[in-house]
């Protein structure tokens, strides 16, 4: 077996999880080293980095994600790979993921204001149509789940946002560029559907070319990389102050956003409400065909689905891992860390760790408790949970009447951040 020096680099490969989430590698890192140097070696045209120290343990990994004032989220923002430039950076840090307590906190009011109890309910009941919708028009046909389940929440949040119907697909078109830019296949998605004349205008603004001056490539979560999608939300904004509309987006606007924050508030809606769903879901049906007493079990007992979709989302975490960087010099599992240092803990580990669950490489639609971290811990833990909870719920409760054969491989997505598939070809009957 591989030493546990050899797998450092692994893990930061997105090649590796193009082939699958390197699960042996995690546990014997857990065992060995909790808490390991990861070098930062060149991946194709991006350059090298300065690397970081990597956080596989449940309890170390909650303990970073609870402890903003040594663990940040702004002095570095939260990917792996650093910001090309100070320019960049500040703009990222506008970003409510890329905030600490106090600032985060006023972002996180604001949002949560506009999701009002009222305003959640409705949505419940239109998710719940919307998937009877998909899963009743692939019935009988070939069909890519991967596709098919993209569909709900970009079709939700485009409820949400007020895109119009015409313009929802590049919604798809922005996450598949910042999720996917580290593999080819999703790297440019660009839409060929008719779009309004506000979207026509905006895809003027879009990059032409993917590379600095100097050949580097250009950070695909920069500004610059995404300049038609803020020339949309700029758009969009416009539209909706001078004719206001009762939708989510229009009542963050009212909550007093600068420019900077409303263009990463749209940013996080568009790619983060979109690509955990897009991962999610594909990856919770896979999980289930690849064990089907389990799935016949949660057909005998769709009450059990609350605590199957608990346990798809433990099995196949949508975000494997996140970036904070060390405010102070410290110890953490033995190790010294220096301010300043990058620290990505690494929640598919800490959803597999022994020590916070019972036989975790078995998929259980019945485990409880299940304190799995796929959505965060701490003042980050994800705001929008609880809707993609509700958007899971729906679509497989839409399909679990109906028996899905396999008519092809699945295809994963070469990233290193993503827990994605990008083709899960099917048959629904």
């Amino acid at each position: 077996m591989m030493h546990s020096e050899g797998m450092h680099e692994e893990i930061f490969l997105p090649s590796t999880y193009a082939a699958g989430v390197p699960y042996a590698a995690f546990r014997k890192l857990r065992a060995e080293s909790p808490v390991a140097w990861v070098p930062e070696p060149a991946v194709g045209p991006w350059p090298p980095g300065p690397g970081y120290w990597a956080v596989f343990s449940h309890a170390d990994v909650k303990h970073v994600l609870r402890s903003p004032d040594l663990f940040s989220s702004h002095l570095g923002a939260t990917q792996i790979r650093d910001p090309d430039t100070p320019e960049d950076l500040d703009f990222v840090r506008a970003m409510m993921l890329n905030q600490d307590p106090p600032s985060h906190s006023r972002l996180r009011r604001i949002v949560a204001a506009a999701f009002t109890p009222r305003a959640v309910r409705a949505l419940e009941e239109t998710i719940e149509t919307r998937a009877n919708t998909l899963i009743t028009s692939a019935l009988g046909h070939d069909t890519d789940f991967v596709e098919l389940a993209a569909d709900l929440p970009v079709w939700t949040l485009a409820h949400i946002m007020g895109v119009p119907e015409s313009d929802r697909r590049l919604l798809y078109d922005w996450a598949s560029r910042v999720i996917g830019y580290q593999d080819d296949e999703y790297a440019d998605l660009s839409t060929t559907t008719p779009m309004s004349p506000m979207a026509h205008e905006a895809m003027r603004h879009k990059p032409t070319t993917t590379t600095h001056p100097d050949g580097r490539p250009i950070n695909p979560r920069s500004h610059a990389a995404l300049a038609d999608m803020f020339a949309y939300a700029h758009a969009l904004a416009a539209v909706k102050k001078k004719h206001p509309t009762d939708d989510i987006m229009y009542r963050m606007l009212e909550g007093g956003l600068t420019d900077h924050e409303f263009e990463n508030m749209f940013f996080l809606f568009a790619v983060a409400g979109n690509e955990t769903l897009r991962n999610g879901i594909p990856g919770g049906l896979l999980t289930l065909l690849d064990h089907p007493a389990e799935l016949a079990r949660l057909r005998a007992d769709p009450s059990l689905l609350p605590s199957a979709v608990e346990e798809m989302l433990r099995y196949w975490p949508p975000v494997m891992d996140f970036r904070r960087t060390a405010t102070t010099d410290l110890t953490l599992s033995g190790r010294r860390i220096s301010a300043g240092q990058k620290v990505v803990v690494y929640h598919a580990s800490a959803n597999r760790d022994e020590t916070a669950f019972p036989d975790p490489d078995r998929f259980d639609i019945t485990r409880t408790p299940n304190d799995h971290v796929s959505f965060g811990f701490g003042p980050h833990f994800c705001l929008g949970a609880h809707l993609a909870r509700t958007q899971m719920r729906a679509l497989f409760r839409a399909l679990l009447p109906h028996p899905v054969e396999r008519t092809g491989t699945p295809v994963r997505l070469a990233s290193n951040f993503q827990n994605g598939l990008k083709h899960l070809p099917v048959r629904l009957t």
